[in-house]
C-alpha cells in the first residue's frame, strides 16, 4: 500500500485539515472519539515539532503510532475531551465507543494497513514481552524460587535467543544509532518493530502464530481494546 505520510516539514495543508475537521465536528456534537479517528485518515506527516515537543508518528514507513497521533490531536481540543475517555485510551487502549474493524477502517481510511502494521509490530510485540515474563514468574512460584533476576533476559531469550542488551546493539548498529546507556520512548518502540521482524524471520509460521495468539490473549486479559482489529490480516 502507498504510504499516505510524508517526510516531515511544516504542518502542511493536509494537516491543516485534520485539525479544522476536528474542531469543527467536535463543535457540531460529533463524538471526539469519532472525530479523531477522521482526522487521523486527513492526517499527512509522518512526524512534526509541535510545542516543544517531536512527535514522530509513523516508524520505518510503515508503522503508524496511532494513538501518539491522538493524542495530538487531542491537545486542538483540550476542553472538549472528556478527561477520563481520552487517558483511557491513551494509556489503556481502551476506546469510549466500541468500533468494530469494518467502521474503524472506514474512518481512518487508507491508513488502516499502516494501523495494523504498529499493532502487531509494537503493541503484540511488547505484549508477547510481557507475557512470556508472567509464564516464567509463574513457573519460578511454582518451583519456590521467587526472586526476579534476569526475568527480562530470561523472556527475551525465550523469544528471540539472546539477551536485549544483545538485541539491542545489533539494533542500533544496524540502524546506525549511538550505543546510549539509556533509550527515548521512541527509540523503545522502534526497536520493538525491529524485533517483529526480527522474530519473523527467526522463527517458523506455526511459532509465530503461537506467539501472535499468547500475545493476544494477554491483551485480552488486560482489557485492550481488540474491536477494531481485523484478526485475519498479519502486518507485513
Amino acid at each position: 500500500m502507498e504510504n499516505q505520510l510524508t517526510t516531515p516539514q511544516p504542518t502542511p495543508t493536509s494537516d491543516s485539515a485534520a485539525i479544522s475537521h476536528l474542531k469543527e465536528a467536535v463543535a457540531e456534537g460529533e463524538h471526539w472519539y469519532i472525530a479523531v479517528l477522521e482526522a487521523i485518515g486527513l492526517w499527512a506527516s509522518a512526524e512534526e515539532d509541535y510545542k516543544g515537543r517531536h512527535y514522530r508518528y509513523l516508524i520505518e514507513g510503515e508503522a503508524l503510532d496511532w494513538l501518539l497521533l491522538a493524542e495530538r490531536l487531542c491537545r486542538e481540543v483540550e476542553g472538549e475531551v472528556p478527561e477520563a475517555e481520552r487517558d483511557a485510551l491513551l494509556f489503556h487502549g481502551r476506546p469510549p465507543i466500541k468500533l468494530g474493524a469494518k467502521k474503524f477502517k472506514k474512518l481512518i481510511g487508507g491508513k488502516y494497513h499502516h494501523y495494523l502494521n504498529y499493532f502487531y509490530g509494537v503493541t503484540v510485540e511488547e505484549a508477547l514481552l510481557r507475557a512470556v515474563q508472567a509464564e516464567i514468574r509463574k513457573e519460578r512460584r511454582i518451583s519456590g524460587y521467587n526472586n526476579e533476576p534476569n526475568l527480562l533476559n530470561e523472556a527475551y531469550r525465550r523469544i528471540y535467543g539472546t539477551t536485549r542488551a544483545v538485541l539491542l546493539k545489533r539494533f542500533r548498529r544496524e540502524k546506525r544509532y549511538p550505543q546510549l546507556k539509556s533509550t527515548s520512548l521512541a527509540e523503545l518502540k522502534e526497536f520493538s518493530y525491529w524485533l517483529f521482524k526480527y522474530r519473523l524471520k527467526q522463527c517458523d509460521k506455526a511459532r509465530v502464530a503461537s506467539d501472535t495468539k499468547k500475545a493476544l490473549e494477554h491483551l485480552k486479559l488486560y482489557g485492550f481494546d481488540l474491536e477494531a482489529i481485523d484478526i485475519s490480516v498479519l502486518a507485513e
